[in-house]
């Protein structure tokens, strides 16, 4: 970051510490360059950029190549500036998401935020919280969506017997009661839909068709106005084992009803499996799909550890 024009492989072994001990020490010159070369390989996947400049007349040349990290890269415009709170908030924000999860955008403007050095006084809360992907999905949805790419993949609705190939625009992720989905321009039924990720049973593909990045605008929004339209007009009224991890778990989304609680869903299969997962903690008492849904995945269960599954 010291100079725009980059520095020499051999003037990094010779000044930057630790090559240059490892030398004085008879370290060989294979060895350093193999030290390097890995050094350079765990700063980048670090988030550090690093450039590598060849000769001016043959870029290609990269015998003589020079290597700097862009300082573009940890500088914020003059113009904005953040106080130790703010900063703190970045911090944390930026934390709660994998490297892999966030753009290449978010990673550049986290590295920047970082370099600052921006001392923050009390820490914000004790710990910071981690957002775990499990769906295979993400990556490539996440991907295509950043290049406005039309996308292809398998999806199995419960109670089809195969899944079937969709053709959507992705317009965003969004985490509804702690379930990813992709929301989307579906091109088969020409309409707006929203794919839960876990049911994504195969690749996701992108193809080469692109699309008009401003369909993205407030496609987040609009994806989770949908759900919560769907769950006010679908509810459970379930009864409840007092103290249980059922009661805990449900009574954090429920409102209380004369039979119990009621639980708003979006899905009954969705729901089903969580409802089945309690065992004798929970009830349904309507509507009556849900708990033959329930009842079929208990006896499933029951099944397979009395060895009558098929």
């Amino acid at each position: 970051m010291a100079t725009e024009q980059g520095l020499t492989k051999d003037t990094i072994l010779e000044s930057v510490s630790g090559y240059r001990e490892q030398s004085e020490a008879g370290a060989g010159r294979d060895a350093l360059e193999k030290m390097f070369e890995r050094d350079k390989e765990s700063l980048r996947r670090l988030g550090v950029p690093i450039e590598t400049i060849g000769d001016a007349a043959d870029p290609d040349d990269l015998r003589e190549a020079r290597y700097r990290v862009p300082s573009g890269e940890y500088e914020l415009p003059v113009d904005i500036e953040f106080t130790p709170a703010e900063i703190a908030l970045l911090n944390l924000a930026g934390s709660v998401w994998g490297e892999g999860s966030l753009s290449e955008e978010a990673r550049s403007g986290l590295r920047k935020i970082r370099a600052l050095g921006i001392s923050v006084d009390e820490p914000i809360i004790g710990y910071a919280p981690r957002i775990s992907l499990r769906d295979p999905a993400f990556a490539p949805l996440q991907q295509a969506i950043e290049q406005s790419r039309v996308v292809t993949f398998p999806y199995l609705k419960p109670g089809e017997p195969s899944p079937r190939v969709r053709r959507i625009r992705p317009l965003a992720l969004v985490d509804y009661e702690s379930r990813w989905h992709v929301y989307g321009y579906d091109l088969m039924a020409q309409a707006d839909r929203t794919f839960l990720l876990s049911r994504i049973v195969g690749d996701v593909v992108a193809t080469r068709e692109a699309f008009d990045p401003a369909q993205r605008e407030g496609a987040g929004d609009r994806a989770l106005k949908g759900l919560e339209a769907l769950a006010a007009r679908m509810s459970a009224l379930l009864e409840v084992n007092p103290g249980s991890e059922a009661a805990l778990r449900l009574g954090r989304r429920a409102t209380p009803a004369e039979q119990g609680i009621r639980v708003p869903y979006v899905d009954v299969h969705v729901l089903a499996d969580e409802l089945a997962s309690y065992g004798p903690e929970v009830r349904v008492v309507e509507p009556l799909q849900l708990r033959d849904e329930v009842v079929r995945r208990l006896r499933a269960t029951l099944d397979v550890h009395t060895g009558r599954a098929a």
